[in-house]
């Protein structure tokens, strides 16, 4: 049982990772106080429902834009840099943001510029994010890494929030805007100090030949195609019934901003335990795994829905926050190891991009729904097209008969993954002779 744990935890011997994880506390810790800030101070700028989703949609609207520049950017320079750009600009919007919002110069247009920053920043991070580990971490122990680098991010969500919460409540959003631009700056240091290199090509840099070779191995693969697909409908009304409504419900029905926090603190708790659970867990069927997940995104917005007390809230979320952890694992796992690496960045853009491009649109509807049929009323109707959306993948046979790389070593396997691996390694270091 020893030599077991010695075996999950031997990632953490690994320079670089260890840094990771310094930035992986910090980021997410301080990106807590915005998710519970700016729903509080838009509600007590405005009160209008409208407004938040107008507000909400701009952190969302720039992956259209910036997500697929960003997947090359990631795969043709440091990821690493382009996370420092992305924490940077977070740091400098929100902090703006919380001084403006504390010294009462507030306009809705300044939270809808800024938020876009934020959103810009975040289009940056996810592609960059996904290609850093695996340059940083060998092979096998990338279901280790996946799991504790998420373990991190989750726990310090969760400290987060709930701190968040109370510090909304007791001082105000202004503050925890503060605290949440000091926070990602304080992630720079750290980031500028890991040694992942860029990956090496033998062409001359044509984004737009880089982003129709990403599309061509994004399409091959139905497994990925499909299932992103579904999740362009899941995370649209999600985004519309939990992240724009849910504060309006805990506003009006829970207690405030600190109900709120106790919420996102529950699910983050459950992103915790499904870390340590993702450490040993491997689904037979992996890929019909991630698309039955899907299917249970709804029940935290169903419970707000049917206006029910604040544990059965908490139980959903922390819940849906136990096998969301369990499929982004192994999500993260299938890309690394089945896509080339010097393609990962671009693969992970068009997923990024796909999985959220309508985010906005969930958040735009949301607002003037509510407003013309009632909260919970919309809130039904999300949890009914994510139901619907989560039944389309399970027609693939190749979804519902996926038994992971025992089955399927895929293209990012083998000499030629090795090739690409072995063109990203890492300065100081020997080059790691497999795609991960």
């Amino acid at each position: 049982m020893v030599d077991l744990a010695a075996n999950r935890l031997a990632v953490l011997r690994i320079r670089d990772f260890r840094i990771l994880l310094i930035e992986r506390l910090l980021a997410p810790a301080s990106f807590a106080f915005t998710q519970v800030g700016v729903s509080f101070a838009v509600l007590d700028r405005t009160h209008s429902t409208a407004d938040l989703s107008y507000v909400l949609a701009m952190q969302i609207v720039p992956t259209l834009f910036f997500t697929l520049i960003s997947g090359v950017f990631s795969d043709r320079f440091r990821p690493q840099r382009v996370i420092v750009v992305a924490n940077a600009l977070i740091a400098l919007c929100e902090g703006g943001l919380g001084v403006l919002v504390l010294t009462h110069h507030d306009p809705l247009a300044a939270f809808l510029i800024l938020e876009f920053g934020t959103g810009t920043a975040m289009a940056l991070f996810y592609p960059a994010s996904l290609a850093l580990l695996p340059k940083i971490v060998p092979e096998n122990l990338l279901q280790e890494a996946n799991a504790i680098s998420r373990l991190a991010m989750n726990s310090a969500l969760m400290g987060g929030a709930a701190v968040a919460g109370l510090v909304v409540a007791a001082a105000g959003p202004g503050w925890a805007l503060t605290v949440c631009g000091i926070g990602m700056a304080s992630t720079l240091p750290a980031l500028l100090t890991i040694r992942a290199v860029a990956n090496v090509s033998e062409k001359s840099p044509d984004m737009l030949r880089e982003l129709r070779e990403g599309w061509v191995e994004f399409r091959s693969h139905i497994w990925i195609w499909a299932t992103v697909l579904q999740y362009t409908i899941v995370l649209m009304c999600w985004y519309g019934s939990f992240t724009v409504l849910g504060p309006v419900v805990a506003q009006t029905k829970l207690g405030g901003p600190s109900a709120w926090g106790l919420i996102m603190a529950s699910e983050s708790v459950g992103l915790i335990l499904g870390g340590v659970w993702a450490l040993r867990f491997t689904p037979k069927r992996p890929m019909l795994f991630v698309v039955l997940v899907g299917a249970t995104i709804g029940l935290p917005s169903l419970t707000l829905a049917l206006l029910s007390p604040l544990w059965l809230v908490c139980g959903a979320s922390f819940g849906v926050g136990v096998v969301l952890e369990l499929m982004m694992v192994q999500w993260n796992l299938a890309l690394a190891t089945r896509i080339p690496a010097d393609r990962l960045a671009r693969v992970s853009a068009y997923d990024t991009l796909g999985s959220t491009m309508t985010m906005p649109v969930g958040a735009l509807i949301a607002g003037p729904l509510a407003a013309q049929i009632g909260v919970s009323s919309t809130q039904f109707g999300a949890v009914g097209l994510i139901l619907l959306a989560s039944l389309a993948p399970l027609l693939s046979a190749e979804i519902r008969q996926d038994r992971g790389l025992s089955a399927e070593p895929g293209p990012g396997l083998g000499t030629g993954g090795g090739s690409a691996r072995e063109a990203g390694g890492v300065e100081g270091e020997p080059a790691i002779s497999s795609v991960a």
